[in-house]
């Protein structure tokens, strides 16, 4: 199994978040978790990438590899697990091309390092138009875009996104997900989570869907896109 997650649970003091969550992720899927604000989506991602300690009894392994073991920055430089936070997070006081160099700093392929920067301005051509401009004068999207730039340069081998969509105008929100698809197809796997349940579902192969810290639904994409009580409760 690529990404294995059983009996997550995670607490912030009296309060439980996740109630012993279980899903899994094989290699070069598109896998979203939707929910309501206050589910537990934001808390699943950081447990997995470490920023959250996690609960006796959970289990997390990365291609057999046990995630507990490894803290945060190894769980990217080492293991190649990137997370594009929600509020994306950049370094507004610094460069677009400074913002994307500093991604890379932990990791010693240096020629590697450099045709991907090239790969992420290919691939959005505006931060290639504004590299030598501090970052925190970008717009929402092209913030957004250079989010994920940062994350496919630190660990292009599975990216958490948490509500990319957010914010965005919906022609931006289109291209950043087109976007999104086509680093997959290159050999990136992609966990998303987002409210915008109908992008994130027609985006995805397949989905999960979370109400009060459990995992309630699983299924396809074109299975919970049926769904009556997803269409009820997130599809309007």
């Amino acid at each position: 199994m690529f990404l294995s997650i059983e009996n997550l649970r995670v607490s912030y003091g009296n309060i439980r978040a996740l109630h012993g969550i279980n899903f899994n992720i094989e290699e070069g899927e598109r896998v979203c978790i939707i929910g309501a604000n206050g589910a537990g989506k934001s808390t699943t991602l950081r447990a997995i990438s470490r920023m959250v300690p996690v609960e006796p009894g959970t289990k997390m392994t990365y291609k057999g590899k046990d995630l507990l073991k490894y803290p945060p920055d190894k769980v990217v430089s080492e293991l190649g697990i990137s997370h594009v936070p929600e509020g994306r997070r950049i370094f507004g006081n610094l460069t677009v091309m400074e913002n994307l160099l500093l991604s890379a700093f932990a990791r010693k392929d240096k020629k590697q390092v450099e045709q991907d920067i090239e790969r992420v301005l290919e691939i959005f051509p505006r931060l290639d138009e504004r590299k030598t401009q501090k970052a925190g004068t970008l717009s929402g999207g092209e913030q957004q875009m250079l989010a994920i730039g940062r994350a496919f340069i630190s660990g292009k081998r599975i990216m958490l996104l948490d509500e990319p969509s957010m914010g965005l105008a919906p022609l931006l929100m289109l291209n950043v997900f087109e976007t999104l698809k086509e680093l997959n197809r290159e050999g990136t796997t992609i966990l998303l989570v987002e409210q915008n349940a109908r992008l994130a579902l027609q985006f995805a192969h397949r989905g999960y869907v979370l109400e009060n810290g459990n995992l309630v639904l699983e299924g396809s994409s074109k299975e919970l896109l049926e769904n009556k009580d997803v269409k009820r409760a997130y599809l309007g």
